[in-house]
């Protein structure tokens, strides 16, 4: 898938540019725009909780480093948007932020677990209304700050129904930091099963939407599998959708993952592009194992194993790229998200591969058997 199983070859010219672009990105946002500003008159305000296996800075203070917890952490954030948002894009903050032009913390507090639990995942009957929870894992080479504002991005955009919530793993944010970030990711995922499990045994939760992008997917495919391996099949059970962006997973190690997992009611969504620069990079890194998310859906081996495993992948290479890497285009994804609902729905139950087409009346295409575009 998997690509037949065949390791692929990477020019090492394009995978070392890769690198240098990488490397080579905008100046990362510092802890300080987590303090919190005044809001302005106008601007959208959203409450973002977060579990995160990072190191507090201090025990008082929503400031998280790259060391590893041995417990998770629990806060809330309130971050505003700015008026002139544009969808797709994270205005990112400069210091002090200026609601006005960019997101913006407003509001912040550290929290225990049992404030945690009575926010998003209460126990008992409180005869409150039920509600969703929707739990983003960020990816490789990020900060906190930069995945509180992702967040906060496709909360805007998506309008996200239910309680959104970060689970922020300990990634350096930095490109040298591949590896490490993958042990941190693996360290990662007995916390992120214990936040499911707590989100799976509300009775206030109706159900759990994961959107897990890029090593993010990695660490939630790990936990799924574990889940499944230790009986909690009443967790998996709750789960209303699992979303794996541009996953950055050995294609053949992924694939015996979710046989472990086994059908998921909704498929498992995996969203792919054949132009993930990114990738490319960690395919290298592998010794050129081909990654679950560049994976190319024209293969009929990729369809075969997609319907046999009851999963959905959906190649999204035709859509914006934010990054110029083609590692983020689930952005585009979001910000198409009112257009799409229609057909999402109409193809909810419906394992296979995907493609967007051209136009725009019909912007998901399912691809036959014999790799020819389905007729509506």
């Amino acid at each position: 898938m998997w690509s037949s199983f065949r390791c692929r070859r990477v020019d090492w010219a394009v995978a070392v540019l890769f690198s240098f672009i990488l490397a080579g990105c905008a100046a990362r946002l510092g802890p300080e725009v987590l303090t919190p500003v005044a809001a302005s008159s106008g601007e959208k305000a959203l409450q973002i909780y977060v579990a995160t296996t990072r190191e507090r800075e201090i025990s008082s203070g929503n400031v998280f480093t790259a060391n590893s917890a041995n417990a998770l952490n629990f806060a809330k954030f309130v971050v505003s948007v700015p008026p002139n948002h544009k969808s797709g894009n994270v205005e990112m903050p400069t210091a002090p932020p200026d609601p006005r032009s960019s997101f913006a913390v407003v509001d912040q507090a550290v929290m225990s677990e049992a404030d945690f639990r009575k926010a998003v995942a209460p126990q008992g009957n409180t005869r409150r209304k039920k509600h969703k929870a929707f739990v983003f894992v960020h990816g490789f080479n990020s900060n906190f700050q930069e995945s509180l504002f992702r967040l906060a991005e496709l909360q805007a955009d998506i309008k996200i129904e239910g309680i959104p919530i970060l689970f922020s793993w300990p990634s350096q944010g930095q490109v040298a930091a591949y590896e490490m970030d993958k042990q941190s990711a693996s360290y990662s995922r007995d916390y992120l099963m214990a936040l499911l499990t707590m989100l799976g045994s509300s009775s206030e939760v109706s159900d759990i939407v994961v959107v897990a992008h890029s090593m993010g997917a990695m660490l939630t495919v790990a936990a799924l599998r574990q889940l499944r391996i230790e009986g909690k099949d009443r967790v998996i059970a709750r789960l209303g959708r699992v979303v794996l962006a541009a996953p950055d997973i050995n294609a053949i190690t992924f694939r015996a993952q979710i046989q472990a997992i086994g059908p998921l009611d909704p498929p498992l969504l995996v969203l792919v592009s054949k132009d993930d620069g990114a990738l490319r990079v960690s395919s290298l890194i592998d010794g050129g194992i081909a990654r679950a998310g560049d994976i190319n859906v024209d293969d009929p081996v990729v369809r075969e194993a997609a319907l046999k495993e009851k999963v959905q992948i959906v190649d999204i290479s035709r859509l914006a790229q934010h990054d110029g890497l083609g590692h983020d285009q689930f952005v585009s994804v979001a910000v198409l998200y009112s257009r799409l609902h229609d057909q999402a729905a109409r193809y909810r139950n419906t394992p296979g591969t995907f493609i967007f087409a051209d136009d725009d009346e019909t912007f998901l295409r399912p691809i036959d058997i014999g790799n020819q575009v389905a007729v509506h």
